[in-house]
């Protein structure tokens, strides 16, 4: 008979495996001897496969990628252990995950294993343990979404489902470690907040509360600079409408980053409330809480962004046209994913009748045409932030001295190369900072001479 026999978060530093990190290893001897007691416990409950989510797969905007394969081989090469795994693959549970994890929302695609993709460290890692206790188990390896919280979930409601459907005794890992900015000199830099975003995971982990791991706060998360979070939500997903018994065998950050070996041992199904329509209920709250404190001008902007992802249709201005968009500016449409960048596009000069259209088509560019980025899809809306720039007209200046990151943007101009980078961007604190980076953007060298514009913005958000 099929079930679901284990859920687990383990984490995936390269520096544990002994032939990587050897004596240096030392004071993360607690994880060590974690990963090799949750081992102990996989091989215990008789895992025949694994499904292990990793966030250093390739990762797709709009898709859980699961990977088939009659074999499935890495190594830590790149971090000096040159040994080669290789894991049988389990098609019959990938096919099945896929299916059962797409019928309940999720997004979820299968893709072979060619040869040249190889597994990556955050499945490599967990796994150097497992297969010490389990040589012969399957793998089905999944790369982390990046979906809302109630998405994440359902793709484990089905491995969970597929588990019963292929009869086959299953554990779900979930790779991931958490913050990489708990102390100076972490690899990420320090952020007081690192340690305030462990202790919140790992303590709704404990209660197995899966709606305050939901809500832990994007801006948290971001500042902490975490990795696991979206693999946790995956992998508790399987565990949906079970009670399960949870031990955290470990947790520690002596490197600066946060290393928590969690386990799960699930009840029998039908033990526990499902979670799936609160997940939804709360994202449709938190959207429609969002709409309800938009400009007008960010209004616009969604709503042209959105008429063109959906229906490929580019909307008129509204008529009226408001009076405060009646004007002429150029204008910048930012749009982001969380806190990540998913397109930014805009005119430094007006170039339309009104600022209205100019906010429509510079919208849609953003979501379309911008080069750094695939286009938008229609699934990721909903999780779309926007703000809109309207710039004052740029002005010449004669030095850097005559800028200020927070408040000006600045224009680099050199032989017909223009670079533009807009004021008050997380992350950018100095004039030098901004000059370089929008030389960059104009592939300007350091050493060319520039002329120099100035201009400020109201933003809309």
């Amino acid at each position: 008979m099929g079930e679901l026999v284990m859920a687990a978060l383990a984490p995936h530093p390269p520096i544990i495996v002994p032939e990587v990190g050897g004596d240096e290893a030392a004071p993360a001897a607690a994880t060590t001897d974690a990963m090799r007691r949750l081992s102990r416990v996989l091989r215990d409950a008789g895992a025949e496969s694994i499904v292990i989510i990793s966030p250093h797969s390739t990762l797709y905007s709009d898709a859980i990628v699961v990977r088939t394969g009659v074999r499935h081989e890495g190594d830590l090469a790149e971090f000096g252990a040159g040994e080669r795994m290789s894991f049988a693959g389990d098609d019959e549970l990938a096919e099945a995950v896929a299916e059962e994890a797409a019928r309940l929302g999720a997004p979820a695609h299968l893709s072979a294993q060619s040869g040249r993709r190889r597994l990556d460290h955050g499945i490599m890692v967990p796994m150097y343990f497992i297969r010490q206790e389990l040589p012969e188990v399957r793998l089905v390896p999944v790369s982390m979404g990046l979906g809302p919280a109630d998405q994440l979930y359902a793709f484990g409601m089905g491995v969970a489902a597929a588990a019963e459907r292929v009869a086959r005794r299953v554990a779900v890992v979930a790779s991931g470690d958490l913050s990489h900015r708990l102390k100076p000199g972490a690899p990420a830099g320090y952020s007081p907040r690192g340690r305030e975003f462990d202790e919140a995971l790992v303590d709704a982990l404990r209660r197995a509360d899966v709606e305050a791991v939901a809500a832990l706060d994007v801006a948290l998360a971001e500042e902490a600079g975490e990795c696991g979070l979206r693999s946790v939500l995956m992998m508790l997903g399987a565990l949906d409408g079970r009670r399960a018994e949870v031990e955290v065998l470990s947790y520690e950050g002596p490197f600066g980053v946060g290393y928590a070996v969690v386990l799960f041992r699930p009840g029998p199904a039908g033990s526990g409330g499902g979670k799936l329509e609160r997940l939804r209920a709360a994202r449709e709250a938190e959207v429609a809480g969002r709409r309800a404190g938009e400009s007008a001008f960010v209004q616009l902007a969604r709503q042209a962004v959105e008429a063109f992802v959906q229906r490929g249709e580019v909307i008129v201005p509204p008529s009226p046209v408001p009076d405060e968009m009646k004007g002429r500016a150029g204008v910048f449409c930012s749009i982001h994913r969380g806190r990540a960048l998913r397109g930014c596009i805009g005119t430094i000069e007006p170039v339309r009748a009104n600022i209205a259209a100019e906010i429509i088509a510079n919208a849609i560019s953003a979501a379309a045409h911008d080069t750094r980025f695939d286009p938008v899809e229609a699934n990721e809306l909903d999780e779309l932030t926007y703000s809109v720039d309207v710039l004052s007209p740029p002005e010449p200046i004669s030095g850097p001295e005559q800028l200020d990151p927070k408040r000006y943007g600045v224009i680099v101009t050199s032989r017909g190369r223009r670079g533009l980078l807009l004021p008050d961007l997380e992350g950018v604190d100095s004039v030098e900072e901004q000059l370089s980076i929008a030389r960059r953007k104009a592939g300007i060298g350091a050493g060319e001479r520039v002329e120099l514009e100035r201009f400020e913005v109201i933003r809309y958000e």
